[in-house]
Order: structure tokens, then C-alpha cells, then sequence
């Protein structure tokens, strides 16, 4: 599995590829699932026999890590399936829901090795283990390495949430399983029994891993913002598309990996002709979709580089708007002259983590803005952006 990891980075497969993404996400849930039930029936064997509470509770942890892949597996494979007239774009978002349900057995399975641990401190008995108890151990322990090291390779290569939440509970295995073969090491060498302890240091390791896990992949089910990266791409593929001045109101919406839709505003200078600037707005929205797999519609303002009125309220308002945050930003700035007064009408980006309210905001920049362009009225839109 690492090889085929190992192989896939060098010829710079893209995490966008819907079918390998598919194939890949079933080859791990499948790899699971038979190693998982492999540890849990040796685990039980030598727990039963042993009579170990840790090591019990590790083994049923095993068996709720083949349910874990199984529900992998499903999703990845509800991913796949292609758009319908009820899901118009797809039904990539299975697999958000999949790392959630995963990160959720984890609490559980957390949840019931910490009341057992509890129950059984305050009842202790004396645990036996053999040197077949700890070769299993550390099978075990390997094994799990190995599950958590290419689970974290796949989710790298895939930005895959649900194999990212494997990759965790993976590796809290390894140290779980770690735990007891530690207790039980000294357990024999102390006499002093510290198998039930151990057993909930592992559910208090086991609960912080799927707490932490449940809140990555909630992010996307909720709305999460896109990433720095991904913006970043965009707005370089767009500059790099003159005459294009200037971009802004960029909305990402994710139905799922390799199923996103953006949309944007491209400003233009208002003297080209409307036909050329639709025949590049439409190459543009191509180069998108082609590069970055994504569907994009993009609107097209017109702006006046040659109005010298225009570009000195604009320089006005900016200069307001620092003075108040130099976060915010304006777009869309044009102004109707009358007898007794002029209006500017602009729009201005605010970042989520502004503490002034909009309304308040809103007086703020008028109110200045009247103090330098004396009649002079603001009519003001805002947009919210995520700060940066």
C-alpha cells in the first residue's frame, strides 16, 4: 500500500480524480476490515484467557475499527455515484459524512473503554498474560502503525477528511495498544496492578482523538471556508487573464471533493468591446473548470480607468475605510451627480472577525466620508469574507 502511495505522488496523480479516489478509498476500507478483525480475534483470544480489561477493550476497539471501514468503504463507494435530477452535483459529500460517522465511533468506543477502566479499579482482578499475549501485542502495534502511516499517505494525496479520521484512529490505536503492553510489563515487574489504568489512560487518548477528529470533518459538512491555497490559485489564474483589472465577491461552494462551483466577479475596463470581453470571460471560466476540476461562472464589471472623479472618490473612501480597519476593502465604487448632492454607491468586504457592527459601521464610514466630500451621500453594501 505505501509502494502504491509512493508511486501514485510520483506521477503527480491529482487528489481531484474522482474514479482513483473511489478505487483507493475501497482499497483502504477493505485492508481494514480484514486486518482489524484479524487483531480482534487475537486479541480476544489471549484477553479472555488472560483476563486483561485493557486488553479486552483494545480487541472490541479493533472490531469497531472493521465497522469503521466498512462505513469508509460504503461512503467512498456513495461518493462515486454520479449526479441525479435530486442531487443535481453529485454525491461527493457521502464521504464528509462517512469520516464524521467514524469520528463518532471513536467517541463511543472511547465512552465505553473509560466506563469499563472505572468499573474495574474499583474492582480489580489479577490479570495473567503469556509471551503469546505480548507477540500479539506487538504485532499489534505494528500493524496499526503501518494502517495509520498509509491512511495519513492517502489523505494527503487526496485531502480526504474520512481517511484522515482512519489515519487518527490508527494511531491512537498504536499508542493504546502501547499502553498495555507497557502495564502490563510493569504489572509483572512491580506487582501492582495497572491494567484498569491503563485502560483509562487509553479511553481519555481514544475520546481526545475523536473529538478532534469529529470537529475536521464537520468543517467541510458545514460550510468551512476554502483554503488559502485553493483562493489563491484562483486569483492567479484570473490576473494572468488581461485585460482583467481586478476580482472580487469570489463564492466557493464544495459538494464534495472533485464537485466544487465558484463564481466571481471579473472587472474589466468599460472601453472594450462587450463581445471580447465575453469571449475571454468564457476562456477563463474553461481554464478554471479544466485546472482545478471545478465548475465556474463568472460576471464581468465594467470599470472606468479613465474617469479622474471616480478614481479620486475612490482613493477617499479607501483611505476611510484603513483608517477604520485596514482589513476592509471596496469594489463595485461608482457615484450619480445631482444639483444638490452626489451619491457614491459601493460595496465593502468585511471580514468575519470585525467587531464593529454593520449598522455602526455603516454611520461610521458615512460619517467620515461627509467630513471630506462635503454633499456627498454613501449608499453602502457590505459582503462578509473570511479574514486573513
Amino acid at each position: 500500500m505505501l509502494l502504491l502511495i509512493s508511486r501514485l505522488k510520483r506521477q503527480g496523480i491529482s487528489y481531484d480524480d474522482a474514479t482513483l479516489r473511489e478505487k483507493y478509498g475501497a482499497l483502504s476500507g477493505i485492508v481494514g476490515i480484514i486486518l482489524n478483525l484479524l487483531l480482534f480475534a487475537g486479541k480476544l483470544i489471549v484477553a479472555l484467557v488472560g483476563g486483561s480489561v485493557a486488553i479486552i477493550a483494545d480487541a472490541f476497539n479493533n472490531l469497531g475499527d472493521a465497522g469503521s471501514s466498512i462505513i469508509m468503504l460504503v461512503g467512498f463507494k456513495l461518493s462515486g455515484k454520479k449526479p441525479d435530477i435530486e442531487h443535481p452535483f453529485g454525491h461527493g459529500r457521502f464521504e464528509y459524512i462517512s469520516g464524521f460517522v467514524v469520528s463518532f465511533a471513536i467517541i463511543i468506543m472511547g465512552a465505553e473503554l473509560g466506563i469499563n477502566s472505572v468499573r474495574s479499579i474499583a474492582d480489580p482482578k489479577p490479570v495473567e498474560y503469556s509471551a503469546v499475549t505480548v507477540i500479539i501485542l506487538c504485532a499489534s502495534i505494528a500493524v496499526k502503525f503501518y494502517m495509520a502511516l498509509y491512511n495519513r499517505g492517502l489523505a494527503r494525496l487526496f485531502h480526504s477528511s474520512a481517511m484522515d479520521a482512519v489515519a487518527v484512529d490508527s494511531l491512537s490505536d498504536t499508542i493504546s495498544t502501547f499502553a498495555v503492553l507497557v502495564s502490563l510489563a510493569a504489572s509483572k515487574f512491580t506487582g501492582v496492578q495497572l491494567d484498569s489504568y491503563a485502560g483509562l489512560l487509553i479511553a481519555v487518548f481514544i475520546l481526545y482523538s475523536g473529538i478532534k477528529s469529529t470537529r475536521e470533518t464537520l468543517r467541510p459538512l458545514l460550510g468551512a471556508p476554502p483554503s488559502e491555497e485553493f483562493v489563491y490559485k484562483i486569483e492567479q489564474m484570473v490576473m494572468q487573464h488581461p485585460p482583467i483589472v481586478g476580482m472580487h465577491d469570489l463564492v466557493v461552494h464544495d459538494y464534495g471533493p472533485g464537485r466544487v462551483m465558484i463564481s466571481l466577479h471579473a472587472e474589466v475596463p468599460s472601453e472594450i468591446d462587450v463581445f471580447t470581453a465575453h469571449s475571454i470571460i468564457d476562456d477563463l471560466e474553461n481554464e478554471l473548470g479544466t485546472k482545478l476540476n471545478c465548475e465556474a461562472v463568472i460576471h464581468f464589471d465594467p470599470i472606468d480607468l479613465n474617469d479622474e472623479e471616480l478614481e479620486r472618490l475612490k482613493g477617499v473612501v479607501m483611505s476611510v475605510l484603513s483608517g477604520i480597519d485596514e482589513r476592509l476593502s471596496v469594489h463595485d465604487l461608482r457615484y450619480v451627480p445631482g444639483e444638490s448632492h452626489t451619491n457614491i454607491l459601493f460595496d465593502v468586504v468585511v471580514p468575519y472577525d470585525v467587531k464593529i457592527g454593520k449598522t455602526e459601521l455603516k454611520k461610521i464610514i458615512c460619517s467620515e466620508i461627509a467630513e471630506v466630500l462635503p454633499r456627498h451621500n454613501c449608499v453602502i453594501k457590505f459582503d462578509t469574507s473570511k479574514a486573513r
